[in-house]
């Protein structure tokens, strides 16, 4: 495991072959957002998508806790270190970057969850592609009950999401939700006993490393760039994107190893 340089005090990344493992690091603070801790997760999205050899993401918590949300104090104070100040300067929008509000990687990202993932903490995962949750994980978008808005775009994509009914029970009511409730609603792929979250999101990671990284690459954006478009104008974008990976070298490398009975060894062209 490769720790890499833009690794912040609060944000740990990581790479182990095509893997990247980013850990949110302030277990004294429940792991709440810091300005330090967002520049390091707006640089690991940005990471990930630039760099070809990456082909999955996990986002994870240290000190069995994933994210308490926003600590407001913290985000609110300019940081102490110098290269920090200079990476917020280079990041445009670094904090909406930071929560995957906006510049989301383009590769996919599962999320490994222990503990508590409330307010912003739930505003991560739903920025995410896939979701791995602890059994003994509390889940919750908080903001309304103290008065505050989910400014990471909850709001917006709970709904699209999980349908309307589901995500007002979530948003209005400001409560916690069980991995159980989550889970029949649709919000998260697996429930796993405590402390097993992030070698379950390995093994996620591992298999979705394990196919043509452009054809992941292809159904992530079409995905996002079609949920909202009417069906004929959906599969316009479909072929736009899928045609170039149908006649990749990524393609001709698969069938031959479906006709040699070997793993395919794909090289992401």
């Amino acid at each position: 495991m490769e720790r890499l340089p833009i690794s912040t005090e609060h944000c740990v990344v990581e790479r182990d072959g095509h893997i990247v493992i980013v850990t949110m690091k302030r277990p004294e603070a429940r792991n709440a957002l810091s300005t330090t801790m967002l520049v390091g997760l707006a640089d690991a999205w940005a990471y990930m998508s630039e760099t070809p050899q990456v082909r999955a993401g996990i986002l994870t918590g240290a000190g069995g806790t994933f994210c308490a949300g926003a600590d407001l104090k913290a985000m609110g104070r300019p940081p102490s270190d110098p290269r920090i100040r200079e990476r917020m300067a280079r990041i445009p929008d670094f904090h909406w970057k930071g929560l995957l509000r906006e510049g989301r990687p383009t590769k996919p990202l599962i999320c490994a969850v222990e503990g508590h993932a409330v307010a912003g903490g739930t505003e991560l995962l739903v920025g995410t592609d896939l979701r791995v949750v602890a059994e003994g994980a509390t889940l919750g978008l908080y903001e309304a009950k103290r008065g505050l808005f989910p400014m990471g775009g909850s709001a917006i994509r709970l709904p699209r999401q999980i349908g309307y009914a589901n995500a007002m029970d979530i948003l209005l009511t400001a409560r916690p939700v069980s991995p159980r409730e989550a889970l029949a609603m649709g919000l998260i792929n697996t429930i796993v006993p405590d402390g097993q979250a992030l070698a379950a999101a390995r093994e996620l990671a591992e298999q979705i490393a394990g196919c043509g990284p452009l054809a992941v690459q292809a159904i992530l954006r079409t995905y996002r760039e079609t949920q909202h478009l009417p069906e004929e104008e959906a599969l316009r974008v479909s072929d736009e994107i899928g045609w170039p990976v149908i006649g990749s070298e990524d393609a001709k490398e698969g069938a031959r190893a479906f006709r040699e009975k070997r793993r395919p060894i794909f090289q992401g062209a």
